[in-house]
């Protein structure tokens, strides 16, 4: 080991010097190693965070943005959004579609404007997917219909302007040749999302599956949609609110 002297300074000057280089080498150590030790303790504190109870407490899960809407992914995973009101709608048009997205709308008044991520990609299943999901947003499940037709149209054919007149708040002109979906069959099933651990929906004909799943239809002799949720929050053990913002608008009955 080498030592460094000063040799204009005393053999103490010398050893005081580093006696006080030896204390602050101490208290930087200590200091370092209290921080260790408080970082650790948070780590655990976050990791084995618990209630009351000891029941351990989920730590807030940070949304996706298409969370905000109804959605569900394809069976090829291709992400699908819709309006959940009229001003989302607009939303989902003039933000979140490309010109590789396709536009789905049930061909009745009143319904969620549905857009499938990379759809002039997608393959017939996935259409015939989001056809359902379109279906089941709309007016016609609150009609208690079995069945509705629904179109699908590019970016370029959608318009929030009109030489005809005024487009009210989630409503859109369409122009040029449609592809139809006749008489798409209404249906959805609910239940636990396998990754989020959250209550997803996915239309009926999808082969992707939840778990703790129920099967939905339309019936006019069915249950209102907060009843509906309440039966549902039984068995899927999910906060009612969180069914309520996926649930389709109108009665129900599980199939």
């Amino acid at each position: 080991m080498r030592i460094k002297l000063y040799l204009n300074k005393s053999v103490h000057d010398n050893a005081a010097a580093y006696y006080e280089l030896a204390k602050d080498a101490r208290k930087k150590r200590e200091g370092l190693t209290k921080a260790i030790e408080e970082t650790k303790k948070e780590l655990e504190a976050t990791k084995k965070k618990q209630s009351k109870d000891g029941k351990a407490v989920k730590v807030k899960r940070e949304k996706q943005w298409f969370e905000k809407f109804h959605w569900f992914k394809t069976s090829s995973e291709r992400l699908v959004v819709g309006g959940r009101s009229a001003q989302q709608n607009d939303l989902v048009f003039s933000k979140h579609m490309d010109d590789v997205d396709l536009f789905f709308h049930a061909d009745i008044q009143g319904g969620s404007a549905i857009i499938l991520k990379d759809g002039v990609n997608a393959s017939e299943e996935e259409l015939l997917e989001t056809a359902q999901f379109a279906a089941s947003f709309s007016n016609a499940w609150k009609n208690a219909n079995a069945a509705v037709d629904v179109y699908a149209v590019k970016k370029e054919q959608v318009s929030k302007h009109s030489h005809g007149g005024f487009i009210p708040t989630g409503a859109f002109a369409i122009t040029g040749e449609r592809r139809w979906f006749k008489s798409t069959k209404l249906g959805v099933r609910v239940g636990i999302g396998k990754e989020t651990k959250l209550a997803e929906i996915v239309p009926a004909v999808s082969k992707r599956t939840l778990d703790l799943e129920s099967q939905l239809l339309p019936s006019a002799t069915g249950k209102e949609k907060g009843a509906l949720a309440k039966l549902l929050v039984k068995k899927m053990n999910v906060h009612p609110d969180d069914l309520l913002e996926i649930l389709p608008n109108g009665k129900s009955k599980i199939g």
